[in-house]
């Protein structure tokens, strides 16, 4: 006769099918059963017609996979730990001693990080083109260039740059294209198929694109994750493989975190955009700011290149920046940050809560591009979800450490 805890390991029931609620269920896994070794052995990971090991997926990551894939308007996606996990798995498996990456010079800061450091390790060059400036990236496509990053708008900076003119070279010189879509989150533009309503032309954008689901897809400030969503089959297997051979996998519990907030996903984002525009529009009239970084607002760099491709009514994310003038100091500008008391001093964004960054810009971009002229210190600003007339009311009694 059994022991108790032999019972209760191997106890035989199982809970009836055909339960549904407006949440999935959370399936966590390293083991999968399998019924017999013919089903072991012929079951296909690659392609998710079964379940055959934790890291290559359960029900909750298949799902969360693709919802993703639906948002970003491709067809397939693979899940890992981070958003810059995603840009070094597309590295590691589109590129090969020898090869050569192209970065915009405006690019997420870790991933030029990446590309000089493990990258340049395993012999792998980099340049950085002007994102700004079609012209650049075309001329520094060569015979070795085996994948161009694209980003829009800049990091930190907020460039927008003319993404379909960038994709378009790329296609021309048969080059590979990654976007980093986070500001965009699936929903300001499409980055597979770019241009806007009847200008939509598809497959005019990136090959792959990739998201830090940290951010708005999360949008709780407590997870970890990232995606690669593509369209062509071939392609996601080649990033398949080397995920799996990576390792790479996702907790269940993080999954149900980003499946939860999904729902949410466009009514969080529109806030935030709103009350970001709300904000900048305030701060553009203020005697400290030399200048407002905003994509939707005229006379940030790239805003023809925003609304060509968004729409005069498009979305804009809830990110902005402010050049300070140049009167003021590092320690000033430091003892505005430090001021705040609803925007606290943290990285990352798109989540509940406002954060405020500074940044030395000069220090960021590569001088012999003269893409960027430093004026002053330059702040960052996510916006949360708080009351608008509360930020403003922050903002303002901050301000006053500058004096």
């Amino acid at each position: 006769m059994s022991q108790p805890i032999t019972d209760l390991i191997h106890h035989p029931y199982v809970a009836p099918g055909a339960f549904a609620a407006p949440q999935p269920g959370v399936f966590k896994a390293s083991t999968v059963f399998f019924a017999n070794t013919a089903a072991m052995r012929s079951r296909d990971w690659k392609h998710k017609q079964g379940y055959t090991y934790g890291l290559h997926g359960t029900p909750t990551t298949f799902m969360l996979e693709e919802r993703i894939a639906t948002l970003e308007g491709g067809s397939q996606c693979i899940l890992v730990p981070s958003g810059l996990a995603a840009i070094a798995n597309v590295n590691m498996a589109l590129l090969k001693s020898g090869d050569e990456v192209l970065l915009p010079d405006n690019v997420y800061g870790p991933s030029k990080a990446l590309a000089d450091g493990e990258l340049k390790n395993w012999g792998i060059t980099h340049q950085c083109y002007d994102a700004m400036n079609p012209a650049d990236l075309e001329a520094r496509i060569g015979p070795r260039t085996r994948l161009v990053w694209l980003e829009a708008p800049g990091s930190v900076t907020m460039e927008f740059a003319p993404l379909a003119q960038l994709a378009a070279i790329c296609r021309e010189r048969e080059v590979p294209s990654a976007l980093d879509n986070t500001w965009g989150a699936g929903l300001a533009f499409n980055g597979f198929d770019l241009g806007k309503g009847e200008r939509r032309v598809a497959g005019s954008g990136a090959d792959v694109v990739v998201q830090a689901l940290t951010k708005y897809p999360s949008g709780g400030g407590d997870v970890l994750m990232g995606s690669i969503v593509t369209r062509d089959e071939r392609l996601h297997q080649q990033l398949k493989l080397t995920h799996m051979r990576l390792g790479w996998g996702v907790g269940a519990n993080d999954a149900e975190a980003v499946l939860r907030a999904l729902p949410s996903l466009v009514l969080r984002y529109r806030a935030q955009d709103a009350a970001a525009r709300a904000l900048s529009g305030w701060l553009r009239g203020r005697a400290e700011i030399a200048q407002l970084l905003h994509p939707a607002f005229q006379g940030s760099p790239g805003h023809e290149h925003w609304r060509a491709l968004c729409g005069a009514d498009g979305l804009a994310a809830g990110l902005f920046s402010v050049m300070f003038h140049e009167r003021y100091s590092t320690a000033q500008v430091d003892a505005f940050c430090d001021a705040l008391k609803l925007f606290k001093l943290g990285y990352s964004w798109g989540g509940p809560v406002s954060l405020v960054v500074p940044y030395d810009v000069a220090s960021m971009r590569s001088a012999e591009l003269g893409c960027w002229k430093h004026l002053g210190v330059l702040v960052r600003f996510s916006v949360g979800l708080e009351a608008v007339q509360d930020l403003l009311a922050d903002l303002e009694q901050a301000l006053a450490a500058l004096r």
